[in-house]
């Protein structure tokens, strides 16, 4: 009988840490893209005032975009990358992260790393 129940306590534990440990995962991963998608929104609003202003185009301004989602990600105390394509039309957001594990530290995985990725196209409205 407490083979049984050893058994038993071992597999209860092992489930806990799944569930725990990858419910911990899945949630740094939706908060590394959701630093993610904001930074990118946050990097869109930096346009080039000079082609605005002279109405040739409205792109974004890469220097000032790039700093704004790196800021962004600094306040959230997080790491990324950012890349700016398309002619200044469309923002790539990656943010790096970590969990921190509970129970998977006991196997030897002290954290695991998450990525979170999001795009952002600049729109604009025709006639405005």
């Amino acid at each position: 009988m407490s083979l049984f129940f050893a058994l038993s306590t071992v597999a209860i534990l092992m489930v806990m840490g799944l569930l725990v440990d990858g419910g911990g995962a899945l949630n740094a991963g939706n908060r590394a893209t959701s630093l993610a998608q904001e930074a990118a929104r946050t990097a869109g609003q930096q346009l080039d005032p000079a082609q605005a202003i002279e109405g040739t185009a409205i792109t974004i301004d890469p220097d000032a975009a790039v700093a704004a989602a790196q800021d962004y990600l600094a306040a959230a105390g997080v790491e990324g990358d950012v890349q700016i394509t398309d002619g200044g039309q469309t923002l790539h957001v990656t943010v790096h992260d970590s969990y921190d594990t509970y129970f998977a530290q006991f196997v030897g995985v002290g954290a695991i790393t998450v990525t979170g990725t999001a795009n952002a196209h600049l729109q604009t409205q025709a006639g405005g």
